[in-house]
């Protein structure tokens, strides 16, 4: 149930978000999961079978990467649960969480499908990970729907180029095509988010601000409840996968400071201002931390280069 202090901040935006729905509506592709399943590399798992990372050619960091990546897309009944009770189940809202659900539930079907068919992780373990998340129904939990709005722009975003960047580091066509696809989707999925909050941002700066303010500080990718998620995590940071300069420069940086222009926003309350300048200092330190972290990696690639043997 939509808590009673946001019905008329969601009414206020319902017209905007009907106008976005439409414009998703026009601007997708319809798409089937099995046209891009490599379907003749299939063959039966014997009762006796062990998995053997041999039998794949992906790396472990990309194995991290589709393991936390599938696993964050089976906890979608917890995500439709929560965008349902944020915007709810009526009118323009409504009709966008069951459209939302609908195109985020492929995805899990066609990777799951893709590294099945292609062994690419041990089906054992990525099961009971399954299981594990799903039984724990761990998932991030906006406390309004300004804070909603603001959280799922920036997850849906971080969502795409982590997607992304795995089937750019997968070394086989079909699994490319598949991410690339997904990651397509959770563009669209992110347009509709970021303007609809744009048009928050407009309705009501203050309250706004504040959600960013908590939403910015606390971000989260929704993978905790998976079995090993920090040190997946940390695998796949350090691989380029996803990592805290992918977030700085591809999403505080256009979507926060840019976008929804945080700098620049009138009208604040007192509270509001205050926030904003804690925010603004948070992001300064996450883009010098970022900038050490560049300037590291940087460093170590080409220490790594000037190691490698020259060509014969």
């Amino acid at each position: 149930m939509v808590r009673k202090e946001d019905v008329a901040f969601l009414a206020d935006l319902e017209s905007e978000a009907e106008r976005l729905l439409e414009r998703h509506l026009s601007s997708t592709k319809e798409w089937h999961p099995h046209t891009l399943v490599p379907w003749s590399r299939g063959r039966d798992f014997e009762a006796d079978y062990e998995w053997d990372p041999s039998e794949s050619d992906v790396s472990p960091e990309v194995r991290s990467a589709l393991f936390v990546n599938l696993l964050t897309e089976d906890n979608l009944p917890y995500y439709f649960r929560d965008i349902e009770r944020m915007f709810g189940a009526d009118g323009a809202w409504g009709t966008w969480v069951r459209r939302w659900t609908a195109e985020e539930g492929r995805h899990a079907t066609v990777i799951r499908e893709y590294l099945t068919i292609t062994r690419a992780i041990d089906p054992v373990a990525l099961e009971r990970g399954r299981m594990a998340q799903m039984s724990g129904g761990v998932v991030p939990e906006p406390p309004t729907a300004a804070d909603g709005m603001c959280y799922v722009a920036l997850q849906e975003l971080a969502t795409r180029i982590s997607h992304r960047n795995t089937g750019k580091a997968i070394a086989d066509r079909a699994g490319y095509d598949i991410m690339r696809q997904v990651a397509i989707d959770e563009n669209h999925h992110f347009l509709f988010y970021r303007d609809i909050a744009k048009a928050g941002f407009d309705r009501d700066p203050s309250e706004m601000v504040l959600a960013l303010e908590r939403q910015v500080i606390g971000f989260a990718m929704p993978g905790e409840g998976i079995p090993d998620f920090e040190a997946h995590s940390k695998v796949i940071a350090s691989a380029g996968i996803y990592d805290m300069i992918s977030h700085y420069e591809n999403i505080i940086m256009p979507v926060v400071m840019r976008d929804w222009n945080l700098p620049g926003l009138e009208g604040l309350s007192g509270e509001a201002e205050d926030a904003r300048e804690r925010l603004i200092a948070y992001i300064n330190k996450v883009g010098r931390i970022s900038d050490r972290l560049k300037t590291r990696r940087e460093a170590a690639a080409a220490k790594a280069a000037e190691s490698e043997p020259a060509p014969a």
